[in-house]
């Protein structure tokens, strides 16, 4: 929904979030490489801004991108248009793909290595064919109905068998290209998408068969790349014509220059790789579906606010984080104790993954859908937590060498055995996560690392070992959030509509023992549920003057009654008869208070109301208590049980 109080709630979340990557930078900057950055004040302002642009990105795909993908996918399942919703798929899958600025990065970064091999435009063409194809399989495992692990497991071992015929230089970069197909802007919109499917399709289930169209995303890469290796090394001379100019990894950080031409191309940058999707929804809208979007004006200012909160983020990236994440990956290689470079790959993989706007995205939709039982933000810690295991381990496999095949398939092993053991529901979640985690933020990061740990270690090739840590953080969060799963299931966590089934189960136990005399059945306020219990309870009686009426009810109220019944009453000595026939038809002096109470109560009730009357000094008034049974029908506070 569109509003201040949203915007700051997502506000106050955004800088959290950050929070972890301020001091890890801070903590690695100071204590280990011991100096101040020359651009503090940009870094400084960088985060900021980046802050601000996460929480104007989310407030948009709320508004703007969830409702209307969605609404797409609802529509196309109802009318039956299966051949439509396909074509669909592949266009988002295609155009959202070939335009994301991480594929551009890391294609760029491949040609400029490769010799000439490898041209990126080609590049980025297979892997925008083969997320198309992936989404299209996804969709089409939803409408039949498919479990979705039967088409994970397959992939995987088409990733291990083509791993067998790849050329080492292709293995690396086409895992991390599954990593870097999947953006802030594609992963919402899928989402919504799977979703939507599984929402309006009778016999579907959101949670299992809505998520998985993110791993499809991120598995179908890896596959479609390194066939694509197979014909450049085997088939096609070195052309030098198409090698790019190589970026070389510098220890001097970047100063961001505020130039309104340069902030004017960003955000032109940003508008055209969110017009393929504009196109595709705007297409099929109205000239398959031909209907006019619902809340359109909400719906415009959602794409406009991603356009400007992606746009601010990519900024604050450049002034924050770039600059400074490449210096500290090529001070790092500097010193001799590897195990600074492993702790720095953890530290900051779990922090840019927790501040990852994608994974928000999705982990907020999970919880959404599963009816509470996923926990957003603990989802997101373990997926950061699988993210920084991956980045730590595949700095290692850089340092001390070896083939990244081995370290890839003996974790899809494991996540084939957690496969079978974790909860249906959390499965394709898991798979999505391993899409999610590596976009915006993560890419750069994680890129500049790998590479510049194999450019400054020697006996690493950049091409053949410097990727591969995106691949690591993409597979990992797959076990961590499988293993949540699990551990949630062991606990017995449950979901919104579980929990008001136990209490009607209860409920429905409750009215049954009200039969029970032996038990006393009492009312618990505000919830409209009357519960049995095998409970003592005792009646307290104050009986004070009726000037003092009002000091007993305080007394006995701070001391834990909550409820009471008032009764006139008269006081007078038996001894003096005389005067019993006017005493009887007199107005009554005195009131009788009582009290029916747990009595773990009684005598903080009537120490009370002692000390605070006087009771036992100068003060008028008699207090006492008793055991009473067969109690229905009171109604108390769930505290007081």
């Amino acid at each position: 929904m569109l509003s201040i109080a949203s915007f700051l709630k997502l506000l106050k979340e955004s800088f959290r979030d950050l929070l972890p990557i301020i001091l890890v930078i801070m903590f690695f900057q100071l204590a280990i490489i011991q100096s101040i950055p020359e651009n503090w004040l940009s870094t400084a302002i960088g985060l900021a801004i980046v802050g601000v642009g996460l929480a104007v990105f989310l407030l948009g795909l709320e508004v703007g991108i969830f409702p209307v993908g969605e609404g797409l996918a609802s529509e196309f399942a109802r009318k039956g248009s299966t051949k439509w919703i396909v074509l669909f798929a592949f266009m988002i899958g295609f155009g959202t793909t070939v335009a994301e600025p991480a594929l551009i990065v890391i294609a760029q970064k491949a040609a400029s290595i490769s010799d000439g091999r490898i041209d990126a435009n080609t590049l980025r063409l297979v892997v925008a064919f083969s997320v198309g194809f992936a989404i299209v399989l996804g969709v089409w495992r939803i409408i039949k109905g498919h479990p979705i692990h039967y088409y994970i497991i397959s992939g995987y071992v088409m990733v291990v068998a083509a791993t067998a015929f790849s050329p080492q230089e292709i293995v690396g970069l086409a895992y991390d290209l599954g990593g870097v197909t999947t953006s802030t802007v594609t992963v919402p919109l899928v989402a919504a998408l799977g979703i939507g499917l599984a929402s309006t399709i009778k016999g579907r289930n959101p949670v299992l068969d809505g998520f998985g169209l993110i791993a499809f995303a991120s598995l179908t890469p890896m596959i479609f790349v390194q066939f694509y290796g197979i014909v450049v090394y085997e088939f096609v001379e070195v052309s030098a014509s198409v090698v790019a100019p190589v970026i070389e990894v510098t220890k001097v950080p970047a100063v961001f220059d505020f130039k309104m031409l340069d902030i004017l191309k960003g955000l032109v940058g940003v508008v055209i790789d969110v017009v393929p999707i504009l196109a595709v929804i705007v297409f099929f809208q109205y000239a398959i579906l031909k209907k006019p979007i619902d809340n359109l004006k909400e719906v415009i200012i959602g794409f406009g606010l991603v356009i400007i909160g992606l746009d601010a983020f990519i900024v604050g990236l450049e002034m924050g984080l770039f600059s400074i994440g490449e210096t500290m990956a090529f001070e790092l290689t500097q010193y001799d104790n590897n195990f600074i470079i492993y702790t720095f790959g953890f530290l900051i993989g779990f922090s840019t993954t927790m501040a990852e706007p994608s994974l928000t995205a999705i982990a907020k939709k999970a919880k959404e859908i599963s009816d509470g039982k996923v926990n957003d933000f603990v989802l997101r810690l373990f997926v950061a937590l699988g993210v920084a295991i991956g980045i730590s381990l595949g700095s290692y496999r850089i340092v001390v060498g070896g083939e990244i095949v081995y370290y890839i398939m003996s974790g899809y092993l494991f996540v084939i055995v957690l496969t079978f053991m974790a909860p249906k529901y959390i499965i394709p979640i898991a798979y999505d996560s391993g899409g999610v985690t590596t976009s915006t933020v993560t890419v750069p990061l994680v890129a500049a690392l790998g590479l510049g740990l194999a450019t400054n270690i020697p006996g690493r090739d950049p091409l053949i070992d410097g990727f591969g840590l995106i691949a690591f953080a993409s597979l990992f969060p797959m076990l961590t959030v499988m293993l949540y799963g699990i551990i949630t299931e062991k606990i017995g966590v449950k979901g919104e509509h579980e929990l008001e089934e136990l209490h009607m189960d209860e409920l429905r136990q409750a009215i049954e023992h009200a039969n029970d005399m032996g038990l006393s059945t009492v009312q618990i306020h505000g919830t409209g549920q009357r519960h049995s219990y095998k409970m003592p309870f005792s009646a307290v009686h104050i009986i004070v003057p009726r000037k003092n009426q009002d000091k007993a009810l305080i007394a006995a109220r701070d001391a834990g009654a909550g409820g009471v019944t008032i009764m006139d009453a008269h006081g007078m000595g038996l001894t003096e008869m005389d005067n019993f026939y006017n005493r009887l038809h007199s107005d009554p002096t005195d009131v009788n208070l009582m009290f029916v109470v747990p009595t773990k109560k009684v005598d903080n009730i009537i120490f009370s109301v002692m000390h605070k009357l006087d009771i036992v000094g100068r003060g008028d008034g008699i207090s006492y208590s008793y055991p009473i049974s067969h109690l229905k029908g009171l109604t108390l506070k769930s505290s007081d049980l």
